[in-house]
This record gives structure tokens, sequence and C-alpha cells, in this order.
């Protein structure tokens, strides 16, 4: 994983806007409708490469391929393993519970992401690796048009879901305990992780598990038992990345990309240490949005490891303001007082686009916060090495 050496770079959490054309593709996947599968995969290939081009012309330096093959970060796995089937019925988090009103108003206007959330039905295996190798071959064309017109980025990173994320969207119903679940999930995944790190992209590791789930999974329970349960899926995830250098993942913790109260979310004092456990050495993380923005000082107050590179949300992911480049700087100048300039890197506090044919923020926008953070890097980079 590069990390600063003359400049901050900048990056993201992984997925952006898909356009009408690839939402209708991955729907009509998810649906079992009668697709043209070389027009569908042609669809998905072309899409990438616009995202690349589009994140390079907004000097992002370390870019994804979008994520636009996926219907969701934690959901697309029922393709590529055996074990689940049907759909879950969908339980709210506790902060939204508190607010049924505004639950329903998000409901009514779109804001329950209509897609299924298999349960696990039998044991889980790899069901199929071809998804994965056509999105690496996307990926690897998209890269290989950016660097022929000239916008070359300094890395390239690819998404996958953690056992942990995978067990808190797939309820269970085949294996006699959380922990056995964790541990089949953990072993099927191991190749997909494995194969993107073989393939040359920094493995990016969706972990919302150990801070959503405090108000989602495991909600209700007390905060020790939360504890315990975190790091077993921590302690999971170490066991199925055991093949693949720290120096090449990095790991994304967040509280749930949707816009809400959020007052039941764990604090980061809780979270972080249990995080800084795991084995990747990039950890991106929201510090932008209103619950969670004054958490830096967590990371003041904590001894955080040599090894550990922090990729800070600098932008807020379910807001419509672009914000300006000198709060950016401001903000990626707290954490590069904290652990040194060369181990930050400038991120999002979650993805643009967590669900296919659902964002809040304006595709357009999405776009000009992603300048506005690399502008943002460039102020804080004169400051930083001057």
């Amino acid at each position: 994983m590069k990390t600063s050496t003359d400049r901050i770079l900048t990056t993201h959490v992984g997925s952006l806007p898909r356009s009408a054309a690839v939402t209708e593709v991955v729907f009509g996947r998810e649906q079992g409708r009668a697709l043209d599968a070389r027009q569908a995969a042609q669809v998905i290939e072309a899409a990438v490469v616009d995202v690349v081009l589009a994140q390079r012309r907004a000097r992002v330096d370390v870019v994804s391929d979008g994520e636009m093959s996926k219907i969701s970060y934690a959901t697309y796995i029922k393709d590529r393993l055996t074990g689940f089937d049907g759909d879950s019925a969908r339980d709210p988090p506790a902060d939204l519970q508190d607010f049924p009103d505004y639950m329903r108003k998000l409901a009514s206007a779109g804001g329950t992401p209509s897609y299924r959330r298999p349960r696990c039905v039998g044991p889980i295996a790899v069901r199929s690796m071809q998804p994965l190798h056509d999105d690496i071959a996307a990926f690897q064309s998209a890269l290989a048009r950016a660097a022929a017109e000239g916008e070359a980025p300094s890395e390239a990173f690819m998404n996958a879901a953690s056992p942990g994320v995978i067990a808190l969207f797939q309820p269970n119903d085949h294996y006699p305990t959380h922990a056995a679940y964790l541990e089949a999930l953990a072993e099927a995944m191991r190749p997909e992780y494995e194969a993107i790190v073989a393939a040359g992209f920094v493995l990016q590791i969706d972990s919302p598990d150990l801070g959503l789930g405090g108000h989602t999974l495991f909600k209700g329970r007390p905060l020790e038992e939360y504890r315990r349960l975190a790091e077993q899926h921590v302690e999971v995830l170490n066991h199925a990345l055991r093949n693949c250098p720290p120096e090449r993942l990095r790991m994304h913790v967040c509280w749930g990309n949707y816009e809400g109260p959020h007052h039941h979310d764990v604090p980061m004092e809780v979270v972080l240490p249990i995080a800084l456990r795991a084995r990747p050495q990039g950890l991106l993380f929201e510090a932008s949005n209103p619950r969670h923005a004054h958490e830096w000082t967590v990371f003041r107050d904590t001894p955080i490891p040599d090894d550990k590179v922090l990729i800070p949300g600098v932008l807020d992911s379910v807001s419509n303001f672009i914000e300006h480049p000198r709060l950016v700087a401001e903000r990626i100048e707290r954490f590069a007082n904290i652990v040194g300039r060369e181990r930050v890197i400038a991120g999002t506090d979650c993805g643009f686009s967590t669900f296919a044919g659902f964002g809040v923020v304006d595709p357009g926008i999405v776009y000009a916060k992603l300048a506005a953070m690399a502008e943002g890097a460039r102020l804080a980079s004169e400051r930083l090495w001057r």
C-alpha cells in the first residue's frame, strides 16, 4: 500500500454511483431476468472504464472499480458462495426504531433498498470464482485505458466483504453457533481475498460489523458482550487473511451509511482498540459526519501501532454539501499531527453508492466532493511539507 512521501494521497471507500444501464444489469441479474450475458458484461466493463477515469479527473490517487458489478457490498456473495437462499425480514437499526415517523419517511422515500438479503440455509463453500475473475479483468482493462490516456493512478484497490458483515446482513439458519458460521464464511471468502491481492490490487476489507453491528446485529446486548463478539469477528478475519501481507490490506469500519440519528452508535473509543487488532495495515473510518467528527481526539489519546496507516473520512458521504477544501485540509492535518504526515491518506466516511440504484448524494456532486478532497489534500500538503 502506497503511503505519503511528499504529499497527502487521496482515496475513498469504494462504491460510486452506477448509471441507469448498470443498475438495470445488476437488478436484472438479481431478479433472474433473461439478459444477454455478453451485452451485460460490456455494460459493466464500460462503466468501470468511465468510473476509473472520473476518479482520476477528480484527482483521486488510489482508485477502485466503483463496485460496478455488485448490487451491494455484502449481499453480492450469494452469487459466489453456496449455502444462501431466500430473503430476510428487515430488522431496523436501533436508532431508527426510536424515531418511527422518520423511519417510515425513509422507507417511503426509497431509503430502504429493495434487494434480497438471503439467509444461510446450507453448507458454505465457494460456488464460483468467475464473477471475481470478471471484476478483476474489467478493472485491469480500465486501469490500462487510464494509463494510456495519461491518467494512471498511484494505486488501485478492490473491495471484499468481511465474514462479520456477511453475517450481519445474511442471518444464519444452518450452523449451530455464530462462531461456526463466521469460521465457515472466513474459509469460503479466503480465496477471494487472496486472489485480489495476487492480482496486484490493495484489498479493502469492508467491516461495518465492528461499528454498525453495535446497533443492528448486537443491538440490545451489553457493551461487554459487543466487545467479545466484535473481537471474535476480528480474530476470524485475521485467520482468513493469514496469507495476505498486511501492507497490501486496508479495512473500512463505519456505523452505517445512512442519514439518521445514530445516537446508538458504539463510541470510537470502544471500536478503535478492537479495529487496531485487525491484520490490515490501513484503517478507513468515519471522521466527518456530525456524530463522529469529534472523535479524532480518540486517535490522539490512543497509542496507534507504528505500522498502521490512518485513512480518515474527510468527506461526509450522505450530504450534498461540497466540503470546503480548507476544512478538508484541517481534517487531514489533525490526523497527520497525531501519527505523522507519512501515515495519513485522505478518504471518505463511506461509499457514495452502497446499494445499486440508491444514493442520497447527486452523482455530479460526488465527483465535486472528491475534487474538493484533492484540493484540500494539496493545501494540507503545502503546510505539512513546508
